[in-house]
């Protein structure tokens, strides 16, 4: 049920998943989902819980708290970008399904090994989450074109705007999300 859901969503979009159209897809009367699924809220969870399955990642070797840290954001990031009309709901919602509590359990754990804890530990786990989901909603839920550095836009008065056009331009958004998370890393430092 929640990867027919998911590819309802992944296809027509968040407006389109209602019981009628899971039970059309799934070959059964919308009453019969009622069974199973409580409301748009337990529909939205299977949606949630479906993208976040899909969230993996390896323990790296280096033991370093950043690598972990970094392996299960990307893991995260990975699993969201394969579904961009899932984004909003993902950022809204979130989930508290076990497909979710995992990859921040192990977040929370790489940065326990840093040294964080308690309230430090609950902003720490705070940046480098809000940073995957902004940069979700950013890049990939709709990615809007960089500053064109061409006839449109003024280089004189807007140059660092031309500059960041043709440096998106050089790049892929798991680099510049990998550049990211080493920026906060850097703030980051115990």
């Amino acid at each position: 049920m929640q990867s027919t859901a998911l590819a309802i969503v992944d296809e027509h979009g968040l407006a389109s998943l209602t019981m009628r159209s899971l039970a059309a897809e799934l070959g059964t009367g919308a009453m019969t989902i009622y069974n199973y699924v409580d409301g748009r809220s337990g529909l939205e969870s299977l949606v949630t819980e479906a993208v976040m399955i899909q969230s993996t990642w390896e323990e790296p070797e280096s033991g370093d708290w950043r690598d972990a840290v970094a392996a299960v954001a990307e893991g995260v990031l990975l699993a969201v970008r394969d579904h961009p009309n899932a984004i909003p709901l993902m950022l809204a919602r979130g989930a508290l399904h076990e497909s979710a509590l995992a990859p921040a359990e192990a977040m929370l754990a790489g940065l326990h090994r840093g040294g964080y804890r308690g309230a430090e530990l609950l902003v720490a786990f705070r940046v480098v989450s809000g940073f995957v989901s902004g940069f979700a909603q950013v890049e990939l839920a709709a990615p809007r074109p960089e500053p064109d550095p061409g006839p449109g836009l003024d280089e004189e008065r807007f140059p660092r705007l031309a500059e960041i056009g043709a440096a998106a331009g050089e790049s892929d958004p798991v680099t510049r999300f990998r550049a990211g998370l080493r920026l906060i890393f850097r703030g980051l430092e115990p």
